[in-house]
């Protein structure tokens, strides 16, 4: 994500819009520093210095005063950190910035296009049968078809007269998010992890707030793959690892195994070739030059593993390397999954649009 700044007049927006850009612009800020807040009121001020971000009506003091108030930061012994409810304001803040880009979806985020047990009723009826809630009964429907049958005077109620509406189906989906922190994720002086990270808070905010059933992890892989809670998540870094693809897969498989959700699938944004392996005596395996068979075909395993297992792998890669891409391609069609070749800019507009798409596939056979 990009921000353009200029000079701020009286006339650009009104006060609370103002502080509420701030407060976003904070949130962004401190997804770059780690969650670090001292750093990112720095960088806050230097900003303020370059732009006029601030004015007598509100100064870099209000703005932090404002941060306490809301329970977005708090004073710490080693000076002010973010809580949780700052972390979940971060999440919120990516989704809505995301979500600016977003395309319509005309088909909904969360219905199938399946009838049966869920929870939004339909107008349409349908003869009871067991398992029917009472609740859904169409009273007016039920009543007009004992009177056809008896009339009035004789009125009898027998359960063949009973119609429920329709209800819209509704599905669960275990879905695991895997995110790349090795070395090449800020090679070059280019910043890859901080997109990356903004996706994983924006998708995992929808999550929890429109579909709070669903479940959701985030594996991190680097020389190993390891699972991280999401309120860590905007303080996360990359290290001097290696891309140990493999463990990433073979990890989220074995939590999606664990689940009981007919939909299960796998999100991974990455923008290397996979450099490591596990070998059967537990030894690290490296190899940082080109794409190594041992390495590639090893991965390409778990990609066939987790298509046994009905569990879609979406890739997102960030990297345009025709080498890269023959490798996405052959991870793709190994796992009958999908691939994204995106540029930073709109990496959040693909992820969650195939969200919410796979949300409405019923996986069968």
């Amino acid at each position: 994500m990009k921000f353009r700044y200029s000079r701020w007049t009286p006339q650009s927006t009104t006060d609370e819009s103002r502080l509420q850009q701030l407060i976003s612009l904070f949130s962004y800020l401190a997804v770059q520093t780690s969650g670090d807040v001292q750093e990112t009121l720095e960088w806050l001020r230097q900003l303020a210095e370059e732009y006029g971000l601030f004015d007598e009506s509100l100064s870099m003091e209000d703005l932090i005063a404002k941060l306490r108030e809301m329970g977005i930061i708090e004073d710490v012994k080693n000076g002010l950190e973010l809580t949780t409810k700052g972390i979940q304001r971060i999440r919120q803040d990516a989704l809505r910035e995301i979500f600016t880009s977003l395309k319509k979806d005309p088909g909904g985020a969360h219905e199938t296009p399946y009838t049966g047990q869920g929870v939004d009723r339909l107008s349409e009826t349908k003869k009871f049968s067991f398992g029917d809630q009472p609740t859904n009964i169409d009273l007016t429907s039920t009543l007009s078809n004992a009177f056809r049958r008896d009339g009035i005077d004789d009125f009898t109620l027998k359960e063949e007269d009973l119609e429920v509406y329709e209800t819209e189906h509704q599905t669960t989906c275990a879905t695991i998010l895997m995110l790349d922190i090795s070395h090449s994720m800020v090679l070059y002086g280019e910043d890859r992890i901080t997109p990356a990270k903004q996706v994983a808070l924006a998708l995992s905010e929808l999550i929890l707030t429109r579909f709070p059933k669903d479940y959701l992890a985030l594996v991190v892989f680097g020389d190993v793959a390891q699972v991280v809670s999401i309120n860590e998540l905007p303080f996360l870094n990359v290290g001097p690892y290696h891309t140990n693809t493999r463990a990433g897969l073979q990890l989220s498989r074995d939590l999606l195994r664990r689940r009981g959700a007919v939909n299960k699938q796998i999100f991974m944004v990455t923008d290397g070739k996979p450099s490591a392996i596990f070998t059967s005596s537990g030894k690290l395996y490296k190899n940082s030059f080109g794409l190594d068979p041992k390495i590639v075909n090893k991965t390409l395993d778990e990609a066939v593993a987790c298509r046994r297992e009905k569990i879609p792998i979406t890739t997102f890669m960030v990297a345009r390397d025709p080498y890269l891409i023959n490798f996405v391609e052959e991870l793709t069609k190994a796992n009958h999954g999908r691939a994204y070749y995106s540029s930073l800019n709109n990496l959040g507009e693909f992820m969650f649009v195939d969200y919410i798409r796979n949300r409405k596939k019923k996986f069968s056979g």
